[in-house]
């Protein structure tokens, strides 16, 4: 069996061959579900979270999935190795993934390259920023706003120096505040999960933040911070089923510190249509996925529109 992250890449490489994913893409009929977020109106409600497609190199071949929205990236200013390897752990039997990859990709020339070359298609297409600092944030926002449909700004990645500065609620205010003078297009933020009391408060304040300086949309949540001796970091993030349980449970109280006015899209161990359901039920406008694709294939998000379809959320958005 190929090391995690280099069957991730072999599988990422795959997408290069455009003519066949779009050849096997779903049909309007088949992806058909209309939704909206932070003023994006959407096919589906069915979103490819940030991380899989890192260099913004096969946004249209994952389209083809089926998705409502695709965020590429995270996208940094400059250049980035990310962590030593081995940073990646399949954890098979849990459906989970344990990254420590912090952020490699080719920087923000390359992306803005990419995403110029990139063919009109029917889901829409956001790109993830890494919030490192307030003046390389707020360079990348406006320099990508003219090539997509929104910009979701991450927060939250345990993986990566830099980032808990804006988990203080005044210097998120403050990184917020720098980005609208710049922003165009609407503004998702990406949140850090909590599993503690104590985080809970931490993170609503953060919340509150979000709403109170008119972003469009919030994103919960990122991978939750895990130790492990395997890493050569000693840390990584965990995502899949193993926090499906933890997501789902956060979800009712961002809505309610959003109000009805701000977007929320729910990320964190979704893999079926009871899932998402499960999620939109909670207060999510849309749902996204990423490391459920590395065990279930690309037909999940048709199986997860199809289920939604025929059993519709319950006193969802």
């Amino acid at each position: 069996m190929l090391p995690p992250e280099t069957a991730i890449n072999v599988g990422t490489r795959s997408l290069g061959v455009r003519p066949a994913w779009r050849a096997l893409g779903l049909s309007d009929d088949e992806a058909s579900l209309p939704a909206s977020v932070g003023g994006i109106a959407l096919r589906n409600p069915v979103g490819l979270a940030a991380g899989l497609d890192k260099h913004c190199a096969n946004l249209d071949s994952l389209a083809a999935f089926g998705f409502g929205y695709v965020v590429g990236g995270t996208v940094t200013a400059q250049p980035r190795p990310g962590n030593t390897k081995p940073r990646v752990l399949r954890l098979t039997e849990r459906e989970s993934v344990i990254n420590a990859l912090g952020f490699p990709g080719d920087g923000l020339d390359a992306a803005l390259a990419r995403l110029e070359r990139l063919r009109r298609m029917p889901a829409r297409v956001l790109v993830s920023v890494a919030a490192l600092d307030e003046a390389e944030t707020a360079e990348c926002v406006e320099r990508l706003q003219p090539l997509v449909d929104g910009v979701e700004v991450n927060i939250s990645s345990p993986n990566t120096a830099g980032l808990r500065r804006f988990h203080e609620p005044e210097a998120l205010r403050g990184l917020l505040g720098v980005l609208d003078t710049v922003r165009l297009k609407p503004l998702f933020v990406k949140m850090p999960p909590w599993t503690t009391d104590e985080e809970r408060e931490q993170i609503l304040a953060l919340v509150r933040v979000c709403r109170e300086s008119g972003v469009d949309a919030v994103t919960a949540a990122n991978t939750i911070p895990v130790e492990d001796e395997r890493l050569a970091t000693g840390r990584g993030g965990l995502s899949g089923r193993a926090i499906l349980e933890n997501m789902l449970a956060m979800l009712p109280d961002i809505r309610a510190e959003l109000g009805s006015e701000t977007g929320l899209n729910a990320c964190g161990g979704i893999a079926s249509a009871d899932d998402a359901r499960a999620a939109l039920e909670a207060g999510a406008d849309t749902v996204q996925l990423y490391t459920a694709l590395v065990f279930r294939g690309p037909g999940l998000v048709e199986e997860i529109c199809s289920g939604l379809r025929a059993q519709p959320p319950e006193g969802g958005r």
